[in-house]
């Protein structure tokens, strides 16, 4: 798999893209915002490391701007610590994000597993429709569709549906979602998944405002009501 690696600082790039290759992956470089655009056009790209602090153009800038052609997972790379500058980053269309300084140990764990979860090992129903009403989820290409709409769903937007599609009136609490969507050993808030839920709800729900689908248990968490 080939791994896109996003940083304006030289040693670190070198020092990030010589561990993911001791692991096997194939590695490209950019040092700025427009370089990092022009390749992640490649279709060949699997997963995009990058950096907050760019050249040009930010990170988050950056990420929104990718969101807008792919839905390769992104992995932002920040040196800043308060929460609302990860929680931003997601809003913007990332996976995942790792705090400066780190241990390289840390990024290939978070990498393989991202990876794994966009790219399972080959079940039964793999080619097949999981449907809800008038929602469908197509595995093969891991996407939604709605009556006449195609939706292009993150990875971790499908994963969402599909346990929501599986439970339909099943209340999840935050923490379960985090724990099943993300990992149990994801350090993030549990506000990440209220900023996942809004954006899936922004593009399944007639009206997000008051959803028809994806509903809350105030106080509780979230659940799914088949129409």
């Amino acid at each position: 798999m080939k791994i896109l690696v996003v940083d304006d600082e030289k040693l670190l790039v070198k020092g990030i893209k010589y561990n993911l290759e001791q692991e096997g992956y194939m590695v490209e470089t950019a040092f700025d915002s427009e370089e990092a655009i022009r390749l992640a056009h490649n279709k060949d790209i699997d997963l995009i490391l990058l950096d907050v602090m760019l050249p040009k153009m930010d990170g988050l800038t950056v990420c929104r701007t990718i969101r807008t052609f792919s839905d390769v997972p992104i992995i932002m790379l920040t040196a800043k610590s308060e929460d609302i500058d990860k929680i931003l980053g997601l809003e913007y269309g990332a996976d995942d994000y790792i705090t400066k300084p780190f241990n390289i140990r840390e990024v290939t764990a978070r990498i393989k597993a991202i990876l794994r979860r966009v790219n399972p090992t080959p079940r039964a129903d793999a080619g097949q429709l999981l449907v809800s009403g008038s929602i469908s989820l197509d595995y093969n290409f891991r996407r939604l569709i709605m009556e006449d709409r195609t939706i292009e769903l993150t990875s971790k937007e499908f994963d969402l549906m599909e346990l929501f599609l599986k439970n339909p009136g099943k209340v999840y609490t935050r923490e379960n979602l985090l724990d099943i969507a993300w990992g149990f050993d994801y350090p993030g808030d549990v506000r990440t998944v209220d900023v996942h839920i809004r954006r899936l709800r922004e593009k399944v729900e007639p009206n997000p405002a008051e959803p028809t689908y994806i509903k809350t248990k105030w106080g509780v968490g979230y659940y799914y009501k088949k129409d």
